[in-house]
């Protein structure tokens, strides 16, 4: 008999995968039989990678090589039943027809007869199940088989298991550059691959589509792959396109798990944990984890860390257009997965943030099972892990969902984002609560709303704008009578004309909202206020109304904090005390306390750091960059305002930037460094002057007295 040399060619741009050809090529062993399957998601790449190991390891097994596609995933191709297999196989072997059993059990064991005391490589290509491969297996030493399937065959008894993602990124490029013929590293090409998902099928068919166009550059790709609603459309190549090797994944899983595919696929857009699957799919949380490992075991689905599932980002856009086509569920599903996290970010606020209940929603029911938080710990884990999900939640209830589901997430997690100074994100979801609000006739939602915006633009120095918001919110409270939402308005417009030096009129607002505060029993909104009076004196310059000792103020002010700081503790409003020991850490700083001022700050920043605000770490290191200043600690003094500065700029603070600049100038000028101090004190003028107004902070810190150093500088 001739020896069988069946395998295909190797792909000619086979690239990367060099870990998983050195496994390959180690599981070789002559004296035992060697299973080797290769799985992945369709277009990963399977079958280039079983023909490369297997052309590389051919001088191996000279008694011949055997190929079978098995069909198992091949549109309008019914999968190769096992006698069939048998069939072909063995007559491949030389056996002939008339001598080839009826039975398959018989079929398989001449095929292993014949296989025996000979070095033979199988490679059984696109198997759908265990079954389908398992009669086809060599039972001899000397022989390797490579099985590929778009499942995980967890029942065989394999020597080696491959399991292929995505190619890593200068592979995909790589790829990617040699199929179209263009340079690796010209523009766009780097974004293609991103958006084909470094998925070689989509990398391949993306080429091609260019290779196609010669007056097309990569960019020109790039812009009709951005859409995701038309990316499918755009890696299309016949039925070797990205929907038709999906569709077939999709048609062989049974309906239960198409619907559970079809309803998780969309949303959420990040990681998710099988408590978002149960709220989508409407089972128990035992019922959704079976559903999820069946789609992991089909390669639809991926677990980057364990308990967290997402999907490859075409693999969505499949589902999102599998699910459009069944609203009236999908839209059923999203109500769940609305009240879910609704339900659940206010258990978990509350476990994070019990001494502010009163100024959040009620907590909503929620339908499906939810998680438990021991502690603040695992509260604040949930937020950090499900933030991108909760804006996408409240992105989609604002289309489909005529409650308040997004005005209830945006009022419910204004402190967490505030204290994480998540602004960005902040920012996105109060505007679309705000359009919520108004286009529902809320107007308790739309002053909470208000004043969350004002807070987002009072830190990104958008003072005029937040005035308009901080003001309309008190309109609102005030018209339907909130005294609590009043409250709130007043805080923000009280810390808000601080910032321009108007101090006694921040005063009269911070003190109506305490008056207001403890009339209500508001305990979060009186230890608010009273920090932030105590701040407010100390911004004041020279003595308060009707005083004559500008002593007096700090007075008024260390007793605010003192007041802020006791309630923040039998509350446990661990914000409320930062700010109070920030405000300590200052009046011992100013007044001469050094040593006091820097245990204080130690203690401030310990708790910033703790409770992971970067603003609360920013104040420790400008109070303590400008004491090192005063002890001659120049060098560490400029140390600390340059980490300063980086936080500010990160959080896109332009005050707070300013104010490292003021702090640096301060070090340099301290070590004769006129220039260096100039150029400090003149960007920190330019960033004041252009927020449009006289921004004073403290009486160490304000535009005109900035001014003023840089005309002694000049002079």
């Amino acid at each position: 008999m001739a020896v069988l040399r069946q395998l295909p060619a190797a792909p000619p741009l086979f690239t990367g995968r060099s870990p998983e050809l050195t496994d390959l090529e180690r599981a070789r062993d002559m004296s035992t039989v060697v299973i080797a399957t290769i799985d992945g998601m369709a277009g990963v790449g399977k079958t280039a990678l079983a023909l490369q190991a297997a052309h590389r390891l051919s001088s191996e097994y000279s008694d011949g090589q055997i190929f079978l596609d098995l069909h198992g995933y091949t549109r309008g191709v019914d999968p190769v039943q096992p006698a069939e297999a048998l069939d072909r196989l063995l007559r491949a072997l030389g056996v002939p027809g008339e001598r080839i059993p009826a039975h398959t059990e018989d079929r398989a064991a001449l095929y292993r007869s014949r296989l025996a005391d000979r070095k033979m490589l199988v490679v059984l290509d696109n198997a759908v199940s265990e079954a389908q491969v398992r009669p086809l297996l060599p039972g001899s030493p000397g022989s390797l088989a490579i099985v590929t399937s778009r499942r995980r065959l967890i029942g065989l008894d394999h020597t080696l298991t491959v399991s292929l993602d995505v190619l890593p990124q200068p592979d995909a490029v790589a790829l990617f550059a040699r199929s179209a013929a263009v340079d690796a590293d010209a523009a766009g090409v780097d974004d293609v691959v991103e958006l084909c998902g470094r998925l070689p099928l989509a990398l391949r068919i993306a080429a091609a589509r260019l290779r196609s166009r010669p007056t097309w550059a990569a960019g020109h790709l790039l812009e009709r792959l951005r859409d995701r609603q038309e990316r499918l459309g755009e890696l299309e190549l016949g039925e070797r396109g990205i929907t038709a090797a999906l569709d077939v994944s999709y048609l062989h899983l049974d309906p239960e798990l198409q619907r559970a595919y079809r309803l998780c696929g969309p949303l959420p857009e990040s990681s998710f944990d099988v408590y978002v699957a149960a709220a989508l799919i409407d089972a128990t949380v035992g019922r959704a984890a079976r559903l999820l490992d069946e789609l992991l075991d089909v390669n639809m689905l991926q677990e980057p860390v364990p308990g967290r599932f997402a999907f490859h980002d075409l693999v969505r856009s499949h589902a999102s257009a599998a699910a459009k086509r069944e609203r009236p569920d999908r839209v059923a599903a999203f109500g769940r997965m609305f009240g879910y996290y609704s339900h659940t970010a206010s258990v978990a606020m509350d476990a994070l943030f019990p001494y502010e209940r009163e100024r959040r929603p009620s907590t909503l029911p929620a339908a499906t099972p939810t998680p438990d938080f021991p502690g603040p710990a695992d509260a604040a884990a949930w937020l950090d892990l499900e933030l991108p999900n909760l804006l996408t939640a409240a992105r989609y209830a604002a289309e489909f969902c005529p409650r308040s589901h997004t005005v209830h997430l945006s009022t419910t997690l204004d402190r967490y984002l505030r204290t994480r100074d998540r602004y960005a994100e902040a920012e996105v979801l109060h505007q679309l609560a705000l359009t919520v609000a108004r286009r529902n006739g809320d107007a308790a939602g739309e002053a909470d709303v208000l004043t969350s915006l004002g807070h987002v633009d009072r830190r990104q120095g958008r003072t005029a704008l937040a005035a308009d918001r901080y003001h309309g919110a008190l309109a609102l409270a005030r018209s339907i009578g909130s005294l609590r939402a009043e409250v709130d308005a007043l805080l923000g417009l009280g810390f808000l004309v601080t910032l321009q030096g108007s101090h006694q009129v921040a005063i009269e607002h911070v003190g109506r909202a305490l008056e207001i505060s403890r009339r209500i029993a508001h305990r979060s909104g009186e230890a608010d206020a009273l920090y932030r009076l105590g701040w407010l004196y100390l911004a004041q310059r020279g003595p308060a109304p009707g005083e004559s000792d500008p002593g007096t103020r700090y007075e008024r002010a260390a007793g605010y904090f003192e007041q802020a700081h006791a309630l923040a503790r039998e509350i446990g409003n661990s914000l409320g005390e930062l700010h109070s020991l920030l405000g300590q850490a200052w009046i011992h700083r100013v007044l001469g306390r050094h040593g006091r001022a820097e245990s204080t700050y130690e203690d401030g920043l310990r708790l910033a750091e703790r409770l992971r605000n970067d603003n609360g770490v920013f104040e420790a290191l400008d109070g303590m960059g400008r004491l090192d200043s005063a002890a001659g600690r120049v060098e560490r003094a400029i140390a600390r305002h340059v980490w300063a500065l980086e936080l500010a700029t990160n959080l896109g603070q332009p005050i707070d930037r300013a104010r490292s600049h003021d702090g640096l100038a301060r070090a340099h000028h301290a070590l004769g460094r006129r220039e260096e101090a100039r150029r400090h004190w003149q960007t920190a003028l330019d960033i004041l002057s252009g927020l449009g107004a006289d921004i004073t902070v403290d009486e160490e810190f304000s535009t005109a007295g900035i001014r003023t150093r840089l005309d002694e500088c000049d002079a």
